[in-house]
């Protein structure tokens, strides 16, 4: 029903298709299941940030939108809606993290205030008390701690620093992309040197990017099994890789 509803709803967004392409909804449909293998790849790196379903209604939407937007121009639909996609959970971490950080500026400032009292009273300041020391009525008062309740203790600074995988700057210096390159070279050749097996658990794990669970199913193995074989060619490519100049 939400899907009818909204690729009904937004076909003047289209332009460009031809008559024998796919139908948004059709398009959308069949893109689902990259919407959930991105969204449990973000949700890896940032499960204490935001829930899974959360993070799947965004791409929801955002694979929605690119398939009534698209227009075929030699990219594919595939990239295109992986770019929008990603892109749309992004930009909405990015704007919890700032909504986040500046809670938990006020959630220090209100321990502070808290310790202060505490240390004057010689017990636990009562509420009255704590919103006068603050200049702040009841009502006021409540509404700021309820908020700072509400914050998640995890550092969302250290979550999304610009030094970020998410947010790094795209521009790289040549020398950097030389290095790059001549590793890769390198770790193409060792991972070709593995057992069958668990080089295609590193390619599905990280070239691919789906999770254990998906990799176990696609192996029909058990997660925590998964996980061991991930250890053990990871752990050969590092003594490998551990005199790489």
């Amino acid at each position: 029903m939400f899907m009818n509803r909204v690729v009904a709803g937004s076909d003047a967004n289209t332009y460009g298709r031809s008559a024998h392409a796919s139908s948004p909804e059709r398009l959308a449909r069949q893109y689902m299941p990259l919407v959930r293998k991105i969204a449990w790849h973000v949700h890896g790196r940032v499960s204490s940030a935001i829930e899974i379903e959360d993070l799947l209604q965004i791409g929801m939407v955002a694979l929605v939108e690119a398939a009534n937007g698209f227009e075929d121009r030699g990219l594919g639909f595939a990239s295109y809606a992986q770019m929008r996609v990603r892109g749309a959970m992004i930009d909405h971490l990015r704007r919890h993290a700032t909504m986040t950080r500046s809670a938990m500026s006020q959630r220090k400032q209100l321990a502070s205030i808290r310790n202060r009292l505490e240390q004057r009273l010689g017990r636990a300041p009562l509420e009255a008390e704590m919103s006068a020391e603050m200049g702040l009525d009841a009502a006021a008062y409540r509404e700021v701690a309820d908020g700072c309740e509400m914050v998640q203790h995890t550092s969302m600074d250290e979550v999304y620093s610009d030094q970020s995988m998410w947010f790094a700057d795209v521009e790289d210096r040549a020398d950097d992309i030389m290095e790059r390159e001549s590793l890769k070279g390198a770790l193409a050749q060792y991972i070709g040197e593995l057992p069958q097996r668990e080089a295609l658990v590193l390619q599905l794990y990280f070239v691919e990017e789906l999770n254990l669970e998906e990799i176990g199913a696609t192996l029909d193995i058990g997660a925590a099994r998964v996980c061991q074989i991930k250890k053990a060619a990871l752990d050969k490519l590092r003594v490998k890789l551990r005199d790489w100049d």
